[in-house]
């Protein structure tokens, strides 16, 4: 196994029937599907820019294209609508919710207001 793949085989035969079809479309076939999703999942994974992708995954070009298009098609909404459907046929996902009353405030320092200290403003004039 490769430091690549990102997918077992199993994994991958439950995502690939999702995944849309160049057939009956104009112009070149898709390239490799799971070549492509792999260098989107790996890239999001090493949070490293589209230009820095391996050539395992191909031209980075390339996938970018293809996660753009899933992007605007709603495949990847598909995909995880699916699949969190079947994780919770399967008892898989636990939906207990917890609410924490917890304050978090910013430092001083935090904001890009200016920060009014209560204390006199003298004027610069000039003589």
């Amino acid at each position: 196994m490769s430091r690549f793949e990102v997918f077992t085989d199993e994994q991958w035969a439950r995502i690939e029937p999702m995944l849309p079809s160049s057939d009956g479309q104009r112009g070149r076939p898709f390239r490799n599907h799971r070549q492509v999703v792999e260098g989107i999942v790996y890239r999001y994974r090493c949070g490293i820019a589209w230009r820095d992708l391996p050539p395992a995954f191909g031209p980075w070009q390339t996938v970018w294209k293809r996660h753009r298009r899933f992007s605007r098609d709603g495949t990847w909404d598909r995909i995880h609508a699916l699949l969190l459907a079947e994780a919770d046929a399967s008892g898989g996902i636990d939906w207990t919710v917890s609410v924490d009353a917890t304050i978090n405030r910013a430092h001083q320092h935090a904001t890009n207001l200016s920060r009014a200290t209560g204390g006199r403003r003298e004027l610069q004039e000039t003589a």
